[in-house]
């Protein structure tokens, strides 16, 4: 595992971002872990998120032009990860979107550089892909294109159809989905962290039932 994939699994579990225990997902599955990326919820841990998904960006070798955020989450994370590039010497432009259009003042529906050429879009998880959808048809409408997605955790979890819901982005949109971490990284961490012993074998047996080939 990368040096950095560590830290920012450490950071999470810092942060109370990566729990483990018993949780009900949406699907009405018993996890037993859960990811929460709302409770990166300060300066600091902001600030290190954002340089986590440049690292991952940078490791990635994805030609991009841009980075777009989606409302509301997509608003902080793409700031912090444009700023955490800026650093590294990378000065890309980024915008986000308004839920709602604005007809005063500039108007529009999103704030920030104009969508144009290759554009990354920075969100936290994927779920059903919704809000990954909704994107890519605002950044094609404006004659953009959409050329990959960074999430901080891929799940490599099964949907209704047997595909993740990274796998279904993929097939729809035909673009890339790359992650700061994935489900095996957290199986790989747990092996090394001995008082860990029960959480990891209860995340081994739940990738067994429901993880993705």
């Amino acid at each position: 595992m990368s040096d950095y994939k560590k830290a920012f699994i450490e950071l999470a579990i810092g942060c109370n971002v990566l729990r483990f225990g018993e949780f009900k997902t949406k699907a009405g599955r018993l996890s037993p872990y859960f990811f929460n990326a709302g409770l990166f919820n300060n300066g600091n841990a902001l600030r290190q998120l954002g340089q986590f998904y440049a690292k991952a960006i940078i490791a990635a070798q994805l030609p991009f032009d841009m980075l777009f955020g989606p409302a509301y989450k997509g608003i902080p994370l793409v700031s912090t990860i444009a700023i955490a590039l800026a650093e590294l010497g990378y000065n890309y432009p980024f915008c986000f979107n308004r839920k709602e259009l604005k007809d005063h003042g500039e108007g529009g529906i999103t704030i920030g550089a104009p969508l144009s050429g290759r554009v990354l879009i920075a969100d936290d998880v994927i779920s059903v892909g919704t809000s990954i959808g909704e994107s890519v048809n605002l950044i094609r409408a404006e004659s953009a294109t959409p050329c990959g997605v960074i999430i901080a955790l891929d799940r490599l979890e099964q949907g209704s159809n047997k595909l993740s819901a990274v796998q279904e982005v993929n097939n729809l949109h035909h673009i890339p989905v790359i992650s700061i971490i994935d489900l095996n990284d957290i199986v790989d961490y747990l092996k090394e962290a001995t008082n860990m012993r029960q959480n990891l074998q209860a995340i081994q047996a739940y990738r067994e039932r429901y993880g993705t080939q």
